[in-house]
Order: C-alpha cells, then structure tokens, then sequence
C-alpha cells in the first residue's frame, strides 16, 4: 500500500483534503544536485543507467517531498529502440542524424522486443520503488506517436515541424504507418513499465498544438486513443496535449483518468470543455516561477480555487524550466501542501 495515495485518490476524483502536487520535468535540469550527476554522465548514459536515472527520479523527492514522482527518462528512447539513430547534443537538444521521409525510411523502422530493448527502463523503475519505499506513487510516461513522428522526420526540435507536417500530407500513407508503428511500441512500453511498479502513465503530446483540430484527430488523437484503450485497464493514464485546447471535448470521453491542461486555457474554460467530471491537472505557467516566492503562492492558492481542490492535480502548464530558483519551486509546492479550502 502506499502510504500517500493522494494523487491516485484524484485520478479516481475523490474527495480529498487537499490536491496532489508535482511537476513536469520535476526530475533534472534545475536541481544543483542533478547538475552534479549531468557533469560526469552524458544525458543517455543518465537515462540508461537504472542507478543514475531512479536516483534523479527521488531527488526533487528528497528536497521538495511532492506527492508523486515521475520516471527520469526522455520520450525518445522509444525511437532510439526502433532502429533510429538519436543522439542529444550539448545547447542544442535532440539530433536525429538520419531523419524519416520516404516509404523506404518507415519499412526499415522496425517495432522492437521492447522487454529487451527498454529492458533498463524497467530496471530503473524497480530502482525507484525500494528507494521511494511506498511513500508516493511513480509515474511512468511516453510521448505520442505524433510528437514521436516530429523528431523522427524533423531530425531535431522545431518551432512548426514544418517538414513533419509536410511528410504526413504529402505521403499520408508511410507516415500513418510510422504512427502505427510507434504506437504498437509505446503501448508493449508503457505495459511493461505499469509491470514494473508504475503506478500510473502520462503521455505528452507536447507538439500536438502545431495542427489543426481536423490533423490533430487524424495523425495525433486517434493513436493516443489506441493508448488510452489499451492501458486504461491496466492504470490510470493522463493525457496531456499543448496548445490542445480544442481537442479537450474528445480528450473527456477517452476513458483517461486525468487531463493535462497548459497555461493558455483557464480554470473556468478547461472545466467547461471537459464537461467538468474529469480530473484535470495543470496549468501554472513554468516562467510565472521566475515571480517572488510570496506571489507564487497566492497565484497557486487562485489556481487551486479557480479549478476546485477535488477532480484536481496541481502542476505546471509544461515541464520547469532549468533556471528556476529552487525556493521559487518549493513556493510552488508549499502552497499547495499548506492549501485549506475556503
């Protein structure tokens, strides 16, 4: 049993004293203790490691003591496991040095034996469960097929992912056999690490936001869906799309248990798109974290008000950002923890 079950208690949308708290991208970049770990161990060497990545996963634990931890792992090692070179170059992000745009590329992306491929994945989910010891629940997550896609064709981050989206208009056909292909993967994935101990999943679908309502349901939502169907009965799944507000209806009807919502959609207007029986997780805005301790607090006690304590996860509206003051994040966190309900 876990001893704070919290978070597991709003995904089911209990009744609960106060709402669960953590946030995106919690394990990593902005902590002095990880930066430590970062200057003696290249980013993939961190992820592959079961040691390394479940002692990032418990630091912000250690210093913070969030209501739930998520996995340390990066949603392209599902890429990295179907024959595609990634690499993550230093101030520059990740770098895909041959890049997907022909039938020919998508034949030779193979769908792996993900229990061998990702097998250190697992290992570093059991490596956080004795060092978590049943305290809060872990996380485990992917990305979506679709923000998969992106890196694949793109070779590397973007702000439009125009030649992603140029792939998929153009030759329609590979690239829903590339999703196809990508999800088969993330749901044998995200099976696994739930087998492993994770308590729950999160996909990020983090370029969602670059098409338009009708793209969005034909090369996104409907392999996310394919997720949720399959893992739904296995643990609680949260979807979380930026900037996709407009998909917010479909997204309350998945059978996901939570809702990630960004910063650019409101309390009043989240609750109202999903039909306000969901739970939803969200939005504070990662750079309103650069505000003073004391008006992070009272923005988080409005936040908390504004979307209601129950049916409610606390978080940012997209991961933290590396350069955050670490007493700006544990205002973030304390706020939530002293929260009382008016």
């Amino acid at each position: 049993m876990i001893k704070n079950d919290l978070f597991l208690r709003a995904l089911k949308g209990e009744i609960v004293e106060r709402p669960p708290v953590w946030m995106m991208r919690q394990a990593g970049r902005y902590l002095p203790e990880f930066m430590e770990i970062k200057a003696k161990y290249d980013f993939f060497t961190r992820c592959q490691t079961p040691e390394l990545a479940s002692e990032i996963t418990v630091q912000p634990i250690r210093r913070y003591g969030m209501d739930v931890a998520i996995l340390f792992s990066d949603i392209l090692v599902i890429p990295q496991a179907m024959n595609i070179e990634v690499q993550m170059k230093p101030n520059f992000g990740p770098y895909l040095p041959n890049p997907i745009r022909s039938q020919k590329d998508v034949d030779n992306v193979i769908v792996p034996d993900v229990k061998e491929a990702l097998n250190y994945v697992y290992d570093a989910i059991k490596a956080t469960k004795e060092k978590l010891n049943d305290e809060i629940p872990l996380i485990g997550f992917a990305g979506s097929p679709w923000t998969i896609l992106c890196y694949c064709v793109q070779g590397q981050g973007s702000k439009n992912f125009d030649k992603a989206k140029e792939f998929c208009f153009t030759n329609p056909i590979a690239a829903h056999q590339l999703l196809q292909k990508i999800t088969d993967t993330t749901i044998a994935y995200l099976k696994e690490k739930v087998k492993a101990g994770c308590n729950a999943v999160q996909v990020f679908d983090s370029w969602g936001g670059m098409l338009s309502p009708v793209d969005y349901q034909e090369f996104s939502w409907q392999y996310i869906q394919q997720i949720i169907d399959a893992l739904k009965d296995d643990a609680p799944v949260i979807a979380f799309g930026k900037g996709c507000w407009f998909a917010l209806d479909t997204m309350a009807k998945s059978g996901a248990s939570a809702l990630g919502i960004d910063w650019t959609c409101s309390a009043r207007n989240a609750r109202y798109l999903t039909g306000g029986n969901i739970t939803l997780q969200g939005n504070f805005d990662p750079t309103r974290l650069f505000s003073p301790p004391a008006e992070i607090k009272k923005m988080v006690t409005q936040m908390i008000n504004d979307f209601g304590k129950d049916k409610y996860i606390v978080n940012l509206g997209h991961g933290i950002l590396p350069n955050i003051p670490l007493e700006n994040a544990k205002a973030f966190i304390d706020a939530v923890k002293e929260y009382k309900a008016e």
